[in-house]
């Protein structure tokens, strides 16, 4: 049956560093969303008290290593319980994730890559995002040799190319569609689409698509602070005294963009995203496997906020869709990324209806 809300909501105390809690609030729910990180520190002990007593979990992260080292350790079990483990439901990486297979749908013929490029914009408030982000980064970024093998043991199928490969594209290089400066979307987005990928393909024989992740970062002015910030960064994080300044000062070497109180309901109100999907493929009735791509397509995901209005949304809606849609659901539990879990649900209706909207910007021409 599908989920009812008691008479009343109570509230429940548990801790990350209490098993009994965690078990006890699993024990009463179907579904557990998981809104505390970095998940590298807090997030196990909730997927395993989930897994153990029955419940389902999601949550937020952007955190490729714990996304993939849960995948590694309870997939299995998840499997064995029937619950669904859904990671990365937030901005991180929703909008990319269900984007691609939005992209897809909506080209008649078969899409085989497809880039996408994020533009946030601020009002005169500007933008700021809390530290507990900017402290995901930071460790993340430290610890990049663990998450290789990470992927060693996990032993990865390969995803084959299939049509023309996509081309990578340098650190940093302009962008004609928008006259703007663009670099690599340092989040999870890439990794989040290739494991989604995978899944499609070797669970539902479809075709993989290519991707690469961008983010619009403004004109010169921007790329050279950018650059500067970006050089500290990489250099500081390699060390255990430069990460403790980082994580104790991040407002001074964010340059104001992450805070330990967040941002104030001004520059929220004041903030959107829009992120652009450009896709290419072949016609129908058109081998994939040679020649050139002749159709393409282009797409849009557009929100509020990202970090603190469209991340709760998605959150919430992968929840419902996870509650109610759960006849399209993979058949089997496991861990999944949300374009595995969701790509047969009604997900992007429930967004479009909530204001993170999913459109076509221009039809696929031959």
């Amino acid at each position: 049956g599908k989920a009812a809300l008691g008479e009343e909501v109570g509230v429940l105390l548990c801790d990350v560093g209490d098993a009994g809690s965690l078990a006890t609030m699993a024990r009463q729910t179907r579904l557990v969303l998981n809104c505390v990180g970095p998940y590298r520190f807090f997030g196990e002990p909730v997927v395993q008290a989930c897994v153990e007593n029955g419940a389902s979990c999601i949550d937020i992260s952007g955190e490729p290593q714990f996304l993939e080292g849960m995948y590694l350790k309870y997939n299995e079990k998840a499997a064995e319980k029937g619950v669904y483990v859904v990671g990365s439901c937030g901005f991180d990486s929703i909008p990319a994730d269900m984007g691609v297979l939005y992209t897809r749908d909506k080209l008649k013929g078969t899409l085989t890559a497809v880039e996408s490029f994020l533009s946030v914009k601020s009002g005169p408030e500007g933008v700021c995002v809390h530290d507990g982000t900017w402290k995901s980064a930071v460790y993340g970024l430290a610890d990049e040799d663990n998450l290789k093998k990470l992927r060693k043991k996990i032993g990865y199928a390969p995803v084959p190319v299939v049509g023309a490969k996509l081309k990578k594209r340098g650190f940093l290089f302009y962008n004609q569609e928008f006259k703007e400066y663009c670099i690599p979307f340092m989040g999870s987005d890439g990794s989040v689409v290739k494991r989604t990928q995978r899944y499609l393909h070797t669970e539902l024989q479809e075709t993989p698509v290519q991707y690469g992740a961008y983010v619009n970062v403004g004109g010169l002015g921007s790329v050279i602070k950018l650059m500067f910030a970006g050089m500290l960064f990489l250099l500081l994080v390699k060390f255990n005294f430069g990460r403790k300044l980082l994580t104790k000062y991040p407002e001074f070497f964010s340059a104001g963009r992450f805070t330990k109180e967040g941002p104030t309901q001004k520059q929220m109100d004041g903030t959107s995203f829009t992120m652009t999907f450009f896709g290419e493929g072949y016609s129908e009735g058109q081998d994939p496997q040679s020649g050139k791509p002749n159709v393409k397509i282009c797409t849009e995901v557009k929100g509020p906020e990202p970090g603190y209005i469209a991340t709760p949304i998605a959150m919430v809606q992968a929840g419902v869709s996870l509650l109610e849609d759960a006849a399209s659901l993979p058949k089997r539990g496991g861990v999944y990324s949300p374009g595995a879990a969701f790509s047969k649900t009604k997900l992007i209706d429930r967004l479009n209806k909530r204001g993170v909207e999913f459109s076509v910007i221009s039809k696929p021409e031959v």
